[in-house]
């Protein structure tokens, strides 16, 4: 179950420096369910990102409203957590809700956008990109 933006916000609240914010990124990555290998392909990669990250996406028409279904994976440890969080926004919402929710500002509600380097924040930039591309495109097949 996807956090909502203000539960997010509040668990990484608990936290009284950014030392263990970070780890508690990189455990929110560890998290990640395993990505099975025949998707970490070329055509699935964000292009941006410094380190590899993979996305793909699904519509769960079964739903309904029919919402999207997020995997997605990195061969860095940060970028790994830093997708978890985008999965706790995004995965399982509506196109209109993902299109409606900037990671961006949840990032900077969380204090993050303030500690990525500038490769990581465009790297992170890219991939909510992708995800609101997507979003758009399920929302317009509608």
């Amino acid at each position: 179950m996807t956090m909502t933006v203000d539960e997010l916000v509040e668990s990484f609240e608990f936290f009284d420096d950014w030392e263990e914010r970070y780890a508690y990124v990189i455990d929110l990555g560890k998290k990640l369910p395993p990505m099975p290998e025949a998707e970490m392909v070329e055509e699935n990669k964000v292009r941006g990102c410094m380190s590899q990250v993979w996305l793909v996406c699904e519509k769960d028409d079964g739903a309904d409203p029919p919402v999207l279904r997020f995997r997605a994976n990195s061969d860095a440890f940060i970028v790994k957590g830093l997708i978890a969080i985008l999965l706790e926004l995004y995965d399982g919402q509506t196109p209109d809700y993902i299109l409606e929710t900037d990671a961006i500002d949840v990032m900077g509600r969380i204090g993050l956008d303030q500690h990525l380097s500038p490769n990581r924040r465009n790297g992170l930039v890219a991939m909510v990109d992708r995800i609101k591309k997507i979003a758009a495109a399920a929302a317009s097949a509608k």
